[in-house]
């Protein structure tokens, strides 16, 4: 049986309220393709959670489903450098669905980067 690459709820943000407490306690930077908006929480699992905003702008359905896998694979691949307990809500603008997977996940590295959520 072929493994499986699933993205456990335990590490999405899946209630409005959790993306509306990012937005509102948290930070933002911005860049050309994405916004990071991070909020370090105090309670709750230790693990890096991740939510992804992509819009009508972005794209048709095909479109906006690309980025999000995009996202979701580059937040697997980097979330052990994450500060431990960050909420991540990444907003994708019309620009990501053009650029290619290596592009995204410079950009989203550096935001981290400026964000100062990547671990020492």
């Amino acid at each position: 049986m072929p493994k499986r690459f699933r993205f456990p709820r335990s590490h999405r943000l899946t209630l409005t309220a959790e993306f509306r407490r990012v937005r509102t306690e948290g930070s933002s930077v911005r860049g050309e393709t994405l916004t990071l908006a991070f909020w370090k929480a105090s309670e709750g699992p230790a693990q890096p959670r991740i939510g992804l905003v992509t819009s009508k702008r972005v794209g048709g359905a095909v479109a906006r489903n690309k980025v999000r896998r995009h996202l979701r694979e580059i937040f697997r691949k980097n979330q052990h450098k994450l500060t431990p307990g960050v909420w991540i809500v990444t907003i994708a603008s019309n620009r990501s669905a053009a650029s290619p997977f290596g592009a995204l996940e410079d950009e989203w590295l550096r935001l981290a980067r400026r964000a100062s959520i990547l671990a020492p």
